[in-house]
């Protein structure tokens, strides 16, 4: 290969735009401006009134599709969204994707997956390019920054929704495809936060659990100071009774940022965030002495928490579903300040294993994603917020194969998995509580009627990501890929209402089975039980309300 003067003029132009983005982005990253939930936007001058046949709110992959197959139905669209970004956690960080049984995803997820080219381990820039992509080509309107302040009904049907900055939307159909339910809150639709009790559906692996998965494994003391229950807990710790085994409460599991790391040489560096607590992390410095396994995921591209105190703000996020959006902002920013803490701390604190440090310090930030927030992910983890009761709620049984129902409109076949909850004391030991990592035999058909409320509450509104469903099965469902196949159902139906001028409960199900069918969704398990999803039964009781399944990790 010839290289000539340009072109090395050319390559060192590229190194020193390197070398000053990686500088810029690791100043930027403790304060970066951009890296908000909740910021104030101008005013509509003039406010403007939107009409159109199908309204979805909410920019996560279940709206996206949601959006895309309504308008490829014919119908006119305006996917509202509250930020600068479409496609929710799969383009916030979330690349490895959860998939269960990969046969059991068509329709819009499967044309999605292979727009982007691969399954897991894309890139999350990768991803809203496609998604980006498969809007424009539709001809969907998006309006961005546009967060609902009103919602408008005519009975039992939303007659129109108005954002913050002054706009109203008017539609004959509404779907919420918002993580926390925020446009179904406001339309007056039940809905449940936290965890049920095994009793309110006979399940039994609801409300509060005890498990092995993502717990110490080794005994850790949660004093100030060691051995005296006087001095009192050190940071992170309930000092609240842990509860029974399935007993309910309102405590929702962590949520997390999903880091995109990176170990090249390019790769930016851990920040030590503004307003860092060493105290924060007290008793990550106990367990790494006893356990000096980095503290999360190091691997190229996406990381989760892993182990008993990594990335998971484990009890900071339990008014999230309910807040407003300034009560969200500082949690948000909460959340930023401990993982970015916890990371510099494990690169840099003295407590810390030499051999641990070093291990995080080879790690970075890709600085190839998230330029806006200076390779900081954009979107936190909402696993779970509000979740709509409806007609028919979503349970154990469903996931089990103890009950199937027959007006499917998708499969979902992943773990019932729920992240801890709390973070307690148990003989004079710390214990995490709420990890549950439990299979479904097979693939399993979603209700219908678990995306759509009860007729006298809305008649004109789908639910397709925070659906009908107890907090253990929704643990299952909450999957990327189930979110956008219920979102392209959720599309559909919409259509179909639209033209036989029906509520979203009269829908005719054979002729939205047959649509559905036509587009490629998978609504019917006919496989065996795959391999890698054989499943086990609920785990054994121990003594004293705990509860152990041998399974996890």
């Amino acid at each position: 290969m010839k290289i000539t003067l340009p072109g090395l003029r050319a390559y060192a132009g590229l190194l020193a735009s390197l070398v000053s983005f990686r500088a810029a982005a690791a100043d930027a990253l403790p304060g970066s401006p951009n890296l908000r939930y909740y910021y104030p936007v101008p005013a509509a001058n003039p406010p403007q009134t939107i009409s159109v046949d199908v309204c979805v709110y909410g920019g996560t992959p279940g709206g996206v599709s949601a959006a895309v197959q309504a308008k490829r139905m014919g119908k006119t669209v305006a996917l509202v969204v509250f930020r600068k970004h479409v496609g929710g956690m799969t383009s916030g960080g979330l690349t490895a994707t959860d998939v269960g049984t990969q046969a059991a995803i068509g329709g819009f997820a499967r044309e999605f997956y292979d727009r982007v080219g691969k399954l897991r381990g894309f890139r999350p820039s990768e991803a809203e390019t496609a998604f980006r992509a498969l809007l424009d080509e539709a001809g969907v309107k998006v309006h961005f920054e546009h967060r609902l302040a009103e919602v408008k009904k005519d009975g039992n049907r939303i007659a129109a929704i108005t954002t913050e900055n002054g706009n109203t939307f008017r539609a004959q159909m509404f779907v919420d495809a918002t993580y926390e339910g925020d446009l179904f809150a406001k339309a007056g639709v039940s809905y449940h936060v936290g965890r049920e009790g095994n009793a309110k559906y006979g399940e039994t692996i609801n409300g509060v659990q005890f498990h092995k998965g993502h717990n110490f494994t080794v005994p850790t003391d949660p004093y100030r100071v060691e051995g005296d229950p006087k001095s009192g807990l050190v940071w992170g710790i309930s000092p609240e009774a842990p509860g029974k085994t399935g007993e309910p409460d309102k405590k929702v599991q962590a949520y997390n940022f999903r880091m995109f790391l990176s170990d090249a040489a390019e790769r930016l560096p851990w920040p030590k965030p503004a307003g860092y607590e060493r105290a924060r992390y007290e008793l990550s410095a106990r367990y790494l002495n006893k356990n000096p396994k980095p503290p999360f995921q190091l691997h190229a591209g996406d990381c989760n928490n892993e182990g008993a105190f990594s990335t998971d703000n484990i009890g900071r996020n339990y008014e999230w579903p309910e807040a407003n959006y300034e009560t969200r902002e500082k949690i948000f920013q909460d959340h930023v300040l401990y993982q970015q803490g916890l990371a510099w701390f494990a690169a840099n604190d003295e407590a810390v294993p030499a051999a641990t440090r070093e291990k995080v310090r080879a790690w970075g930030l890709d600085p190839g994603e998230f330029p806006d927030t200076a390779g900081w992910p954009h979107e936190l983890y909402i696993r779970e917020g509000r979740r709509m009761i409806s007609p028919y709620v979503m349970t154990e049984h469903d996931c089990m194969g103890h009950r199937k129902a027959e007006d499917s409109v998708g499969l979902a076949s992943y773990n019932m998995d729920s992240h801890n909850c709390q973070r307690v004391v148990i003989d004079g030991k710390v214990r995490n509580e709420g990890d549950v990592q439990i299979r479904p035999p097979t693939p399993y058909p979603i209700s219908y009627r678990s995306i759509v409320p009860a007729e006298n509450e809305c008649a004109n509104l789908f639910v397709p990501v925070s659906l009908s469903a107890s907090h253990i099965a929704y643990g299952s469902i909450r999957m990327e890929p189930v979110f956008m196949i219920l979102g392209q159902s959720a599309g559909t139906a919409a259509a179909l209402a639209i033209d036989a001028k029906t509520s979203v409960q009269k829908v005719d199900y054979g002729k939205l089975q047959e649509r559905l069918l036509a587009d490629k969704q998978v609504l019917v398990w006919k496989g065996k039980a795959p391999a890698e999803a054989a499943g086990k039964g609920a785990p054994a009781p121990l003594p004293g309300g705990g509860a152990v399944d041998e399974g996890t990790q």
